[in-house]
């Protein structure tokens, strides 16, 4: 018998609520979607540990093309739910690209992406990166970077990099480092929405697992994508890892469970069931210092999954972090999955990514705090997440302590020392935020044609 199946047998026999309560769900079979990623994981374990049948739920689990293409199945209902990037509800929501009302009771995780550059940029970029001990300090700046970029711009080549969505994680996560170091990745329009305009930096969508392939032939010079696709950068040999999002923004939010709000609204008992067998699944990932992640690595290795090799999952599922071939390094927090109240849906995260769409021309006009508040509350649903949780409590399937029943929504503001640029984070203060940021739009500025006014 595998190891994951005599790991997993265990686990399911000392868990399964057999007191438990079954709600009432008003659909049983689900179809559930995911982009092959190992932040996925809450739904595959949830799925092979039998969480969902313990809520009477039938799951059907379906990786997706892309993120379009899975933002689109949801909205018309082909999808029950999915795997989605944050910013993608939250866009929706707003009427920036695709118009529905998306919400999320869960989030998936924290943390989980890097940014890699090609072996030939890391080459470049080294000069400019102290050392110690005969290895790059960390984090790595984007300022080392920078005379990079003016090389290539002096010989009229263009620097492009990927990302996997224009409203995703990792688009902002990198526009994040490179505006920190000085560069330019550029500005939206409602008339341009390339992301390319003023840019130093010429950023594009790549889906994730063609990341290190874009990366090999030349068509990217680096990219910031999940796991496990900047370690396999480092597996084939052609791409350095230089930081990651936990050096970028400690504990920074990651994907979320998205639905239509028709959807849980027609089904709340079933929504009710759905959150809750992924809150369990988040609990196993996490418990007793990652122990089951072994076991969640071969169930993420299988072909109807992530379907890359166990040693690359593993690299950094595991807490550590391969950066240069052989700098592998301990980040036992790279993927969290319930620590810290990973899984609590907070309004700040997701006032965070607004602020983002605002700072780079993606919401084109200045919006007050109280705009910011409402589209937060209108879809990260806490009340959904506690109702399922107090469910678990109950039913003596998850500790009292585990959960922040108090909140208002909104966490403790990040301080300046958790973020690369050294500037602190408060949900609650949106436009104040932004106002501290030296790159990206402020106050009133908008962006019209090709420059910024304002």
């Amino acid at each position: 018998m595998k190891r994951a199946f005599a790991i997993l047998a265990a686990t399911t026999c000392l868990t399964s609520p057999a007191l438990a309560e079954m709600l009432d769900v008003e659909k049983d079979e689900l179809k559930f979607g995911f982009i092959k990623l190992t932040d996925m994981a809450p739904l595959a374990v949830a799925y092979e540990l039998g969480y969902f049948e313990d809520e009477g739920l039938f799951v059907t689990l379906e990786p997706q093309a892309n993120w379009k293409v899975l933002l689109d199945r949801v909205i018309d209902g082909e999808l029950d739910g999915a795997h989605m990037l944050a910013g993608q509800p939250l866009a929706a929501t707003i009427g920036f690209g695709t118009e529905a009302h998306i919400v999320t009771p869960f989030s998936m995780d924290l943390n989980g992406n890097g940014i890699t550059v090609s072996n030939e940029v890391w080459e470049m970029m080294k000069p400019h990166i102290p050392q110690e001990d005969g290895k790059p300090v960390h984090p790595i700046s984007a300022s080392a970077l920078k005379p990079v970029v003016e090389k290539f711009k002096d010989e009229g080549k263009p620097f492009n990099m990927g990302m996997v969505f224009p409203v995703s994680t990792h688009n902002y996560e990198l526009r994040y480092w490179l505006a920190a170091g000085g560069l330019e990745p550029g500005f939206y329009s409602p008339e341009n929405v390339s992301g390319q305009i003023a840019a130093d930096v010429l950023l594009s969508v790549t889906p994730p697992p063609q990341m290190p392939a874009t990366l090999e032939a030349g068509t990217i010079y680096g990219y910031c994508v999940g796991e496990p696709w900047n370690q396999a950068a480092v597996f084939k040999g052609i791409g350095v890892p230089v930081i990651t999002d936990y050096e970028l923004w400690k504990n920074n939010p990651e994907k979320v469970f998205g639905l239509n709000a028709e959807f849980t609204e027609q089904n709340p008992n079933t929504t009710l069931a759905v959150t809750k067998a992924l809150i369990r699944a988040a609990m196993w990932l996490d418990e007793n210092d990652n122990a089951n992640r072994p076991a969640a690595v071969e169930i993420l290795a299988r072909s109807e999954y992530v379907g890359a090799d166990y040693e690359v999952i593993a690299n950094s599922m595991t807490g550590t972090f391969e950066y240069e071939k052989g700098d592998k390094r301990d980040v036992p927090d790279f993927n969290v999955f319930f620590r810290y109240n990973a899984t609590y849906p907070f309004y700040s995260d997701a006032v965070w990514y607004l602020t983002q769409m605002r700072r780079w021309g993606q919401i084109a006009e200045a919006k007050p705090d109280s705009w910011y508040d409402e589209v937060a509350k209108s879809v990260y649903k806490p009340e959904i997440y506690l109702e399922a949780a107090r469910m678990l409590v109950d039913e003596g399937l998850a500790d009292e302590a585990d959960f922040p029943w108090d909140s208002d929504g909104y966490k403790a503001a990040t301080p300046a020392e958790d973020i690369i640029d050294g500037i602190g984070y408060d949900g609650r203060t949106p436009n104040a935020y932004l106002d501290s940021l030296p790159i990206g739009l402020k106050g009133n500025q908008k962006v019209v044609g090709n420059e910024v006014q304002g």
